[in-house]
């Protein structure tokens, strides 16, 4: 079992030039969770969800797809929103109307192998206090793998030297980093992502990920580094593509067996064959999404389906 926590929301997408939104579930969390479950796993997700019409909306939507839900205490009684304009390239430039101020962590099931967490509920307080002190825990015990996404959020944050600084610190206590070019951008202007991921596996992590949008995909552990390329594909949008990618990575490390407190060292020593696989894997998925509307990613259950 893979356990995520962080925000499940309602996004409220507008296509370029128009002014009508259409209402899709949303949240980075809730959609790498969905991601999972489509692959076929067994996922839980922790998360603040109220019982007001958006979280009715979104808690139809995770049940529908085999999320199992648990529901943490929080200040706020309703349910965030996010609002999205594309552009003409299918990106998408957000607002957000969000309360991230969960009192209590999750509970972590015994079967857990794998606790996933990023994005604004790494950032956004005083919520993120206990999702950090939830992955000191569980890194110290070394109970469960533990993934981090930063998945940078710019207009919720504060100066890029404090954010750098937050954002190194949870990097320290994560197994598996997954983050963007564009991330690493905004996070250190003008480095080279590389150098930025083989400082950051110095830190702690036994694998850094870093997805480069149309061009693929670079993974650094301390003795293999690969480089993937991406399939050209007509991209609808490329909302939940992120999110995509980290569900098929955390799917094929899961298949091979590299999940789990006690795989660490295993994770650590990914040999270059399984690195370029688990990366193709991941890139085809999130390549996948992204000739869907909205954060859709594909239902690949079967065997049969699970390649392009």
């Amino acid at each position: 079992m893979i356990t995520v926590v962080g925000e499940a929301l309602l996004d409220l997408i507008a296509e370029p030039g128009s002014q009508i939104f259409a209402s899709r579930p949303g949240g980075s969390p809730a959609n790498v969770a969905v991601g999972l479950a489509r692959l076929g796993g067994q996922v839980l997700l922790a998360t603040q969800l109220a019982d007001d019409l958006p979280g009715r909306i979104v808690g139809k939507h995770l049940r529908a797809n085999d999320v199992a839900v648990q529901r943490l205490p929080a200040q706020t009684s309703s349910t965030s929103i996010a609002l999205a304009v594309l552009d003409s390239d299918g990106g998408a430039t957000y607002d957000f109307r969000i309360a991230w101020d969960v009192t209590e962590p999750p509970r972590i099931s015994p079967d857990c192998q794998c606790l996933h967490t990023g994005s604004i509920a790494t950032a956004l307080y005083p919520g993120a206090a206990v999702v950090e002190d939830l992955m000191r825990n569980l890194r110290g015990s070394g109970a469960v793998t533990v993934s981090l996404d930063p998945n940078i959020r710019p207009s919720l944050l504060g100066s890029i030297d404090g954010e750098r600084v937050r954002v190194e610190r949870q990097v320290c206590l994560a197994d598996i980093v997954k983050v963007s070019a564009e991330d690493l951008r905004w996070l250190y202007p003008g480095a080279d992502p590389r150098t930025v991921a083989w400082d950051w596996l110095a830190t702690g992590p036994a694998l850094v990920v870093v997805t480069l949008g149309a061009d693929g995909a670079y993974a650094r552990t301390t003795q293999f580094a690969a480089t993937r390329s991406s399939p050209r594909v007509a991209v609808v949008d490329t909302v939940g593509a992120g999110d995509a990618f980290t569900a098929g990575l955390l799917d094929a490390l899961g298949k091979i067996g590299l999940l789990g407190g006690s795989r660490r060292e295993q994770l650590a020593a990914i040999n270059g064959s399984e690195l370029d696989d688990v990366l193709d894997f991941a890139i085809a998925f999130a390549s996948a999404t992204c000739g869907r509307q909205g954060a859709d990613p594909p239902h690949w259950r079967k065997a049969e389906t699970r390649s392009l």
